[in-house]
């Protein structure tokens, strides 16, 4: 009897509790835990670091005490930038979001996101790998690991209502379609010539010179081939494509097909998903593989140990390097065997524009 009484008691303070407690509010917005996430690191200029508390970002994984000591720093520096996809996917996210949950801080980011990429766009179409902190190469006009495509890519969805990023479209798309034309400009203009004849792009460029420039120790002036097929893919991707684009396009492609390594692989010794003990060119038929870089006279693979010492063989490299970077892939391979045909047969039906 004791213990009944005892279990009714404890019911009716729950039922008393749930009588006073406050409802929630019947328009409170729906939200995203990793979009939250985003809201919080968004810098003062608009844009998004790469790294929190010294450790890549990483919006799947709750904030923990150090994530919230570096937010809450009273001098927390404004790094915001374009290397490893950064800004690029927290706009591309909080744009997906906002159209899932309707929640208007996740759009008002996303455009300030917007605003971001539109303010650090040099007057001549370029962008820097860090802004506003543009201190020694992070100045530079940045292909390398992507990062102007990426921001370029992005601007022409919105430009053109694709996606999620559709819902920015009556806000910035006008805003938008300016910076990629002044990209698409840029791009062809800093299209490596060697012996006047186009080649293929740098992975970074002085912004004042537009020569190709020198970034990290190991990252010398020279044709970069990774970066090179995210612009050729960049290219292939504009509406009626102008004579100077077709040009440029099939001058890369050309240049792709004469500098790979036939019948030759790379080979990573070591277990699977782990940073490799060694790599290794090894023969292997039918396989085509392309070195990151090539000089920019002899047009050669380019091998660069960390204080700027070239190599002449990946055997040469320090270990640390050797297996610390990707010195060889195959990147132009789907570009020459797939892109390339589907796009000749698409710009083969559409009319040519007249710019850029």
């Amino acid at each position: 009897m004791k213990r009944l009484c005892l279990l009714l008691a404890a019911a009716l303070a729950i039922v008393a509790q749930l009588a006073t407690a406050s409802p929630p509010a019947a328009n409170d917005p729906a939200t995203d835990p990793e979009a939250e996430r985003m809201l919080q690191v968004q810098t003062a200029s608009g844009g998004w670091p790469k790294t929190l508390a010294g450790r890549a970002l990483d919006y799947a994984r709750p904030f923990d005490d150090r994530d919230r000591a570096a937010l809450d720093r009273p001098d927390r520096p404004d790094d915001a930038t374009l290397d490893n996809d950064a800004t690029v996917r927290e706009i591309a996210h909080l744009a997906g979001a906002w159209r899932r949950t309707g929640n208007p801080a996740y759009r008002d980011a996303a455009v300030r996101g917007v605003d971001y990429l539109l303010a650090a766009q040099y007057a001549n179409g370029g962008w820097p790998q860090f802004h506003p902190d543009t201190s020694g190469y992070r100045a530079q006009v940045t292909f390398n690991d992507y990062a102007m495509t990426r921001a370029v890519g992005l601007l022409q969805d919105i430009a053109e209502g694709q996606g999620d990023l559709a819902a920015l479209t009556p806000a910035r798309g006008q805003a938008a379609r300016g910076a990629v034309d002044r990209a698409i400009a840029l791009i062809l203009d800093l299209q490596v010539r060697i012996d006047d004849v186009p080649t293929i792009w740098a992975a970074q460029y002085d912004p004042a010179t537009l020569q190709p420039a020198t970034a990290r120790s190991y990252e010398l002036p020279s044709l970069a081939t990774a970066e090179s097929v995210g612009i050729v893919r960049l290219l292939m991707r504009q509406p009626a494509p102008s004579p100077r684009i077709v040009a440029a396009i099939e001058a890369a492609c050309a240049w792709f097909a004469k500098h790979g390594l036939a019948d030759t692989a790379v080979e990573r010794i070591g277990r699977a998903g782990a940073r490799p003990r060694d790599v290794r060119l090894v023969a292997q038929p039918g396989t085509t593989t392309w070195a990151r870089f090539y000089d920019l006279s002899r047009q050669r693979p380019l091998l660069v140990d960390r204080g700027g010492v070239v190599v002449a063989s990946l055997a040469q490299l320090s270990a640390e390097r050797r297996t610390g970077y990707a010195w060889y892939g195959t990147w132009p391979a789907p570009l020459l065997h797939e892109a390339l045909p589907a796009w000749r047969a698409r710009a083969a039906g559409a009319a040519p524009a007249d710019n850029p």
